[in-house]
């Protein structure tokens, strides 16, 4: 096979190239005309033609910021001569929207049907027995009660995957209204309705500002065979407390152990796009080929959930060119607004990303990072736009407004009903999300062999060029339906996941 190029061109129209390795100064790239000046490292840019202080800069064919200098043919293209700036985007409402072709034998796989009638018909691809917490203060308790199931304490209940404590930070020193608290627990209650809990334990301390009843009240929950609650000055204090909730777990694990998987379509899958730690080949590799799968996953009914609103600013315009309505577009520009009043509350700038790991790996701008980041949700229509830890309700590509921050995005999306994440990774992010398994996805092959023991698929082949997106896309499918099937990730052979629940904090902490 003949050597690949040693640049990667997206589009004819673009400014720039991505290196496919370490360019030397005076190395010639036939394919572009140029002659590289200085060293590039992989996954940086490289102009391909001169560009004037202030001329934008496009990749992808779209605008990632303006030159800040003079720039020549065949140098390297980063923080030291471009920046972030604003720009007219055009995003006609709905102008990319197609007629999903849904296939006509939709995939299945292996999943836990729920019977009760409060969820009946959900369907699960783990069976955990959950112990949340209302505050901080009981999450010793809740922690020394799932720590007694560790190791071989599961033996007798092998069709249980695990007893979790998921603590938080919150649930006092903040309004007893208002939407912190109505947000924490929103996001609680949509753990406590998981489809991948067989059943739930509820700890608090008792004098909290976010009162278990209060909690029960909003989210319509109500107490029973798989919802219990107790706090710690009512049982009578932590030891008293620990022992309450063991006995109360063994008694749910003889129900939770009965369960049987059986084949269910595909359109029971709901899955949260994650991407951390990007680089400069996350929008060539690992996101445009999470996002064929995400095509395949629609056309077999199933749902996915893009997040992360301040990595996909400066490139929501084309998120509105495939949304199926004008209210959908419009919930999603208004969301926008918001962080755009809420970083300058808070003298932020939706401009102060990508992170120190991101500009090392290549990326530049936050509207580089946000063009790659949207390559996730594949082509398919935006049929639905949702606030964090909302319940998702819509079948296809849905978008819920979330932090970019991982673990409290990835918990938003979790509390909206997703039964399975994938997390696209340049860096090498070690991250896991119970009750929901993470699947890890790196963008270059340099990182799988060095990273290998974190990372489930390797999507670096498209870089190298053995392999086409939509082939490694394929790939990321089938594995979808293997891990919802009970094929364990890396990350939960690890045993990640209780400590990435990360509910998010709004509002002053008093």
């Amino acid at each position: 096979m003949a050597a690949p190029d040693p640049v990667i061109r997206i589009h004819p129209a673009d400014d720039v190239v991505i290196a496919r390795q370490q360019l030397l100064s005076g190395a010639r790239i036939e394919s572009c005309g140029i002659t590289v000046s200085g060293l590039v490292p992989p996954g940086h840019k490289v102009a391909v033609r001169a560009l004037r202080r202030g001329d934008p800069v496009r990749r992808y064919n779209q605008v990632i910021g303006t030159a800040k200098a003079d720039i020549s043919p065949g140098q390297h293209v980063h923080t030291h001569n471009l920046e972030f700036a604003s720009f007219a985007r055009e995003g006609e409402v709905g102008a990319d929207v197609k007629p999903t072709a849904y296939e006509a034998e939709p995939a299945t796989f292996q999943g836990i049907v729920r019977e009760e009638p409060w969820r009946k018909g959900r369907v699960a691809t783990r069976n955990y027995i959950g112990v949340l917490t209302s505050v901080n203060c009981s999450a010793t308790a809740a922690r020394a009660i799932a720590d007694h199931f560790r190791g071989d304490a599961l033996a007798a209940w092998p069709n249980v995957d695990g007893v979790v404590a998921l603590t938080h930070g919150a649930g006092c020193a903040t309004a007893s209204d208002g939407e912190p608290l109505q947000l924490l627990r929103r996001t609680l209650g949509g753990y406590a309705r998981h489809a991948n809990f067989a059943a739930v334990l509820v700890v608090g301390l008792g004098c909290e500002t976010n009162q278990i009843n209060g909690l029960l009240e909003q989210e319509s929950l109500s107490t029973g065979a798989s919802l219990h609650t107790f706090n710690i000055q009512e049982t009578g204090g932590t030891a008293k407390t620990v022992r309450h909730g063991i006995e109360l777990v063994r008694w749910m694990l003889d129900d939770a152990n009965r369960v049987q998987r059986r084949p269910v379509p595909a359109k029971h899958l709901m899955v949260g796009l994650q991407c951390g730690g990007s680089d400069g080949y996350s929008g060539i590799s690992a996101n445009p080929a999470l996002g064929a799968a995400v095509d395949r996953l629609v056309r077999h009914g199933g749902t996915a959930i893009l997040s992360e609103t301040p990595e996909i600013y400066g490139g929501e315009h084309l998120l509105t060119r495939r949304a199926v309505s004008p209210q959908v577009a419009g919930k999603l520009m208004s969301r926008i607004r918001w962080w755009e009043r809420y970083v300058e509350r808070n003298d932020g700038s939706m401009d102060n990303n990508p992170s120190a790991g991101n500009k090392a790996g290549g990326l530049t701008t936050i509207l580089e990072k946000s063009l790659g980041a949207i390559a996730k949700s594949g082509t398919t229509n935006l049929v639905d736009v949702v606030e964090y830890a909302e319940t998702v309700r819509a079948q296809g590509l849905v978008y819920m407004d979330t932090p970019g921050y991982d673990p409290v995005s990835a918990t938003g999306q979790v509390a909206g009903g997703a039964n399975l994440i994938c997390f696209t990774t340049g860096r090498g992010s070690a991250y896991g999300c119970a009750p929901s398994p993470s699947l890890k996805l790196s963008t270059n092959t340099a990182l799988w062999q060095r990273q290998e023991d974190d990372i489930d698929i390797n999507c670096g082949d498209i870089v190298d060029g053995s392999a086409s997106v939509d082939e490694v896309g394929e790939r990321i499918f089938r594995r979808m339906l293997a891990t919802a099937s009970g094929e364990r990730t890396k990350s939960e052979q690890h045993g990640y996941g209780q400590n990435e629940f990360v509910p998010w904090v709004l509002g002053a902490t008093m």
